[in-house]
């Protein structure tokens, strides 16, 4: 591990602290900061992703999420109080070179380019599907098959995917403020619709649907988490908006717990209406399950369409909230020197990183365009749990060594919460199979040598202290 370590008091200087900093203006309040991180977890993974989850633990699917948001919760804590006292754009990345030093950062700002770029391409292909779905409620046609699909599925172009990318990044290069607000407008429409759904699902609930509950057993469930788990991802872009937020030390935590709160219950009854309405072997391997759900119950492809409707609105932001958090983790690495210096430059006029944020666009569109990505989702899980993990640990070592910090949340039952947060990661990481790890191996390698290549080579904290040991942070406050 790298002995170059970066203190908190370097990283709140560097980003002006509670002041403005970099160009960055904060404009973002409480209720649109939940909106954010609302808009960055539900969307594919419970409008696609939801027959997947079921599709391994049946109906005790239910019991899946809840392991999830257990896992979840438990680091939700740990960024809720490191975001509090660390409020800067740099989120998971930060914290890490904080505490575990500049090469472990590294590895996870790696590890969240792939989290984010996965999510949003992956994302950006979900909204194609439900495009098709509306598009064919509301005028009886489809896309052609050849703009809606890779070349793996058959098809030329997912074109859709291409265009929602597009949109995002424009709107993101406006303002910060213009796309709080548009995130939060999307947030509460996609809310609506889900409890609407919920409404429909409960109107046909059958109890014998849920039985046998288990079935898959414990394995079974298991399995269920780590697939309903890429349905959380998102929640820690919350903490990449620290440097564009009023009052971070008190909202971002708050946000945090707030918005894991709001899906975990929206999840549940998502689920547990889904499939007492239908039963878990209809609604399993469905990729647009939730349609599906209401066209049966109504007897109609009316709701079908507005549920298809709420997707595309819902896709559409997480595509907006997770590329918003992807430019800023690039914008705090390019101004440790870590990545090339393009992607911290901040237009005055917007007080955006523009060509940041276009080429981020760039690079996650052709995945979303040409490439299947199944075969990478355990891969991004397991990146995001280890991510995670890292934030766990965090918060145990900056305890140690900067006892004084200023938190404005601090993690409950310390340090029992940050353990029980890395263990619940191991757990759910031990369920992806050996195969993921294999390959997360060989990821982290890359990883590792370009960090050998080019991070540790054009780091600016080298520049300012020549010798490692010269780099170390000071104990205490």
């Amino acid at each position: 591990m790298s002995s170059r370590i970066k203190s908190p008091q370097q990283l709140l200087a560097e980003s002006g602290a509670d002041l403005e900093g970099h160009g960055l203006r904060r404009t973002m309040g409480l209720f649109q900061l939940v909106c954010f991180g609302v808009g960055a977890i539900v969307g594919t993974g419970i409008f696609v992703g939801l027959s997947g989850s079921v599709a391994e633990a049946g109906p005790a699917v239910v019991l899946s999420f809840v392991l999830a948001a257990i896992t979840c919760v438990f680091t939700a804590f740990s960024f809720a109080e490191l975001g509090g006292a660390i409020p800067v754009s740099g989120s998971s990345y930060s914290f890490a070179y904080a505490s575990l030093g500049e090469r472990a950062a590294f590895l996870v700002g790696w590890c969240l380019l792939l989290e984010y770029g996965v999510s949003v391409s992956a994302v950006a292909v979900g909204w194609s599907q439900y495009v098709d779905e509306l598009l064919e409620s509301l005028t009886g046609l489809r896309l052609p098959a050849a703009l809606t699909a890779g070349p793996a599925e058959g098809g030329v172009v997912n074109l859709p995917a291409v265009i929602v990318i597009a949109l995002a990044a424009g709107l993101l290069v406006r303002g910060v403020r213009e796309s709080a607000r548009a995130t939060a407008a999307m947030a509460l429409l996609k809310i609506g619709i889900l409890l609407v759904f919920c409404a429909v699902g409960f109107s046909a609930f059958r109890a014998g649907h849920l039985s046998p509950f288990a079935g898959h057993g414990v394995a079974g469930i298991t399995a269920g988490a780590s697939v309903a788990f890429f349905s959380y991802i998102g929640f820690d872009a919350i903490t990449t908006a620290g440097e564009e937020v009023r009052n971070p030390r008190r909202n971002v935590p708050l946000a945090i717990l707030i918005c894991i709160g709001i899906v975990t219950l929206l999840y549940g009854a998502v689920a547990l209406s889904a499939i007492g309405a239908l039963g878990a072997d209809a609604v399993a391997g469905q990729p647009a399950a939730l349609s599906l759900v209401v066209d049966r119950v109504t007897g109609s492809s009316t709701g079908g369409g507005i549920i298809a409707f709420g997707a595309v609105v819902a896709i559409a932001s997480v595509v907006l909230a997770v590329m918003y958090g992807q430019t800023r983790i690039l914008l705090s690495m390019s101004r440790d020197g870590l990545v090339p210096r393009v992607f911290e430059r901040v237009s005055p006029r917007s007080a955006t990183p523009v060509a940041n944020t276009w080429i981020v666009a760039a690079v996650f569109a052709v995945p979303a365009a040409f490439a299947p990505l199944d075969v990478v989702v355990d891969l991004t899980t397991i990146g995001t749990l280890a991510v995670m993990a890292v934030v766990n640990l965090a918060v145990i070592v900056l305890r140690r060594r900067h006892p004084g910090l200023k938190r404005s949340f601090r993690v409950p039952l310390f340090p029992l919460s940050p353990l029980l947060g890395i263990g619940f990661c191991l757990y759910l990481m031990a369920g992806t199979g050996w195969t993921t790890w294999v390959q997360f191996a060989v990821f982290l390698a890359v990883g590792a040598l370009l960090y050998a290549v080019y991070g540790r080579r054009h780091s600016r904290l080298a520049v300012t202290a020549p010798g490692d040991g010269a780099a170390r942070a000071p104990r205490g406050a």
